[in-house]
Parts: structure tokens; sequence; C-alpha cells
């Protein structure tokens, strides 16, 4: 019997979705066949994987014109499609998922990756919340296969559902790099204290508009915003037209991953000041607090359950209990003050423990018995 094949599904152009290149890896090394669909858009990233990788062109990018033509196509292209297993992963990828696995018999994985009727962009939304919460209602208590991405989310659906998620964190690969890039070769400040925020999200509510009056209080800082995000025009906007601000913010467009750290490990702090506006933000995890435990920076975060569980617990850096600009510089002040060198110990601890390498022990109990014809 050939290899099981199976079908991996995102709305997002797969180039920077780190948590889905793992969990392709880990189905590849279970010796399935995988095969990868998502989207392209005009600013999307070139992409070399070891599996096939589709890129569905369509004719909208964003809206429900986007949604609806994204998943009728991915309903015909699933529907046509020989396959052994279906991995959904999100809402917006779940109703064709669920009905072509129906109609064909074959297993679903739903893998959700944040609380997804719970995130802002649908806050203010209440008819299109409600459409997707009739979508996950429907859906959600069928499933057999379910993974998350944090305990307290997971909780949170068992409380909803009846159906408890298995938990698999998005924690990076182990980081072996042996020579990082320097800042100067990356044209970076020798002299300036760096605080780093990374990642596709920078959006709305996510602490860097507080940031930016935070480092007006503050000499010789550099504060590096790597990514993209629905806030990052408002923030390109505030600093050109501020003095103040315009030798202390750098901004740099999104990445490969691999590029991405060798900027994360040349910072001083990095930062993850989530607001608790709404349950998704507050119950978050996000996956840059890992990467900056993996490349030795202390860490500069809002106390929100998960964040401060690790950051607290594995004593890698500070919480703040608002997002006040002055508590944000003092904060700063105080990790300045104690140093790098203060925390490397435990830094160095923690990144043994928080690996990828042992949460993917939990896919690969899920999906082992999938690889059996």
């Amino acid at each position: 019997m050939g290899r099981r094949k199976i079908v991996v599904s995102v709305t997002n152009d797969l180039a920077t979705d780190q948590r889905v290149a793992r969990v392709c890896d880990v189905l590849q090394s279970l010796d399935f066949e995988v095969v990868l669909v998502g989207r392209h858009l005009k600013n999307s990233l070139p992409i070399s994987r070891p599996y096939t990788c589709i890129r569905f062109r369509l004719p909208f990018t964003k809206g429900a014109l986007f949604y609806a033509s994204y998943q009728l196509r991915l309903f015909w292209f699933l529907l046509f499609s020989k396959f052994d297993v279906l991995l959904s992963n999100d809402l917006d990828t779940l109703l064709p998922n669920y009905l072509v696995a129906k109609i064909k018999r074959k297993p679903l994985v739903y893998d959700t990756h944040e609380y997804f009727c719970g995130v802002p962009e649908l806050q203010e939304r209440p008819f299109v919340q409600k459409v997707w919460k009739t979508v996950e209602a429907a859906i959600f208590p069928k499933l057999k296969t379910v993974i998350t991405v944090n305990q307290s989310i997971a909780d949170l659906y068992h409380s909803e559902y009846g159906v408890m998620p298995k938990v698999v964190r998005n924690i990076g690969q182990s980081v072996t790099v042996q020579s990082w890039r320097t800042r100067a070769a990356l044209g970076l400040p020798e002299d300036k204290f760096i605080l780093i925020n990374q990642g596709t999200g920078i959006n709305v509510d996510r602490g860097m508009e507080e940031m930016l009056a935070a480092v007006k209080l503050l000499d010789d800082v550099l504060l590096l915003l790597v990514g993209s995000g629905d806030v990052i025009p408002k923030l390109k906007d505030a600093v050109a037209k501020d003095a103040q601000l315009q030798d202390k913010v750098l901004f740099v467009p999104k990445m490969p991953y691999a590029e991405l750290l060798h900027y994360t490990s040349n910072a001083d702090i990095g930062l993850s000041l989530d607001k608790p506006t709404n349950i998704n933000y507050r119950l978050s995890l996000p996956n840059k607090i890992f990467d900056y435990i993996q490349c030795g920076i202390p860490i500069l975060a809002s106390h929100l359950p998960e964040v401060s569980q690790i950051v607290l617990e594995n004593q890698v850096g500070v919480t703040v209990p608002d997002h006040e600009p002055n508590t944000l510089a003092e904060a700063v002040r105080q990790l300045r003050r104690e140093g790098k060198s203060n925390y490397a110990v435990s830094l160095e601890k923690a990144a043994k423990h928080l690996t990828w390498e042992q949460e993917k022990l939990v896919l690969e109990k899920v999906y082992s018995p999938f690889t059996i014809g």
C-alpha cells in the first residue's frame, strides 16, 4: 500500500505560517503525502517546500466575497481530489472540509489556532460574527479530532461544545544557528537598546501605539517592528509626523522565518503587549514568545494568563499591569538595568524544555492512527 495522502488547508498565503509548516514537517515524518493549500496574493513571498503547495488565485482578497469564493473553491478542489485525511486550519476553512469529509467518509482533523469567534476583527461586526459562530456551533460538537494552541482556549471550547481539544502550543524549532548575522550586517545601530516586536499580526490592540509613546520617554532606544499587520500604516504615519520618533522606530517588512530570527537575536528585549480587549487576545499565547526565548532575549509582556505563566514561571522577563506609556517605559528601564546576562541562565533553561521537539509528540500521537490503512 502506498503512502496515505493528507490535504492541509489554510486561508493565508502559506509563506509565513510557521505553525502549519511545522505540522506539515511532522506529517511528512509520519510518511504522509502532504498537499498544502492556501492562496496567492500580490505580495506573497516565494515558497519552496518538500511537499506539494497549491495557492489559489482568487478574484477577491478580503471581506465576505473573499471568504465565499475561497469556501467554494476549496470545496470543489477537495471534492475532486483523492486523499485519505483532511486537516482544516481555523474556522474559515472548516465548512468545506467538513462537508467533503462527510461526503467521502474520510477522517477530518480540525486545528484551531485561536478562539476564532473572539478575534477583534469580528467584535464590531456582530452579523459576521454570528455567521461564523453558527458555522462553528453546527460543526464543532460533531468533530472527533480537534487541536488548539493552549489550555485556556481548549477549556473554553470544552465548556461550549463538550469536546476537549488536544493542546499543541506555537513553539518554534530549537534554534541551532551557529553564527548570527551582526547588527552591522542587518543595518541596525550598534549603540542603541533594541526592542523588537515581530510577526504578521502587528494589529490594533497589541500595544504598539502605546509603545511609540513609551519610546519617546527613553534615551538611546530603537523600537524594531518586523513583519506586517493592520496597525502598521497608522504607526508609520505617526512616526513620519513626529520628529521625536523618527530615529527611534524602524519598520522592516515580513520575511522568511530563518531570516527573521537574525533580527530577533540582535534585540535586547522582545515585546508581546496584547491587550485583553477581546477574549482571543486575553487567552493568546503568541509564538513570538517562544522565538524570544530560543534567541536568548528577555521578554516584556502584558499580564495575560497564558503569556504571564510562561514568562514568570520560567523567569525570562517581566509583565506589566497596564499599557500606560510610563508603565512600559519603566519596565524597559528595569530590564535594561538588569541586562540580558541576568536572564541568560533562565532563558537557556527554558529554551531546552520549551521546544517543538517536545510539543510535536502530541501531534505524532494524534496523527499516527491515520497512517494505518
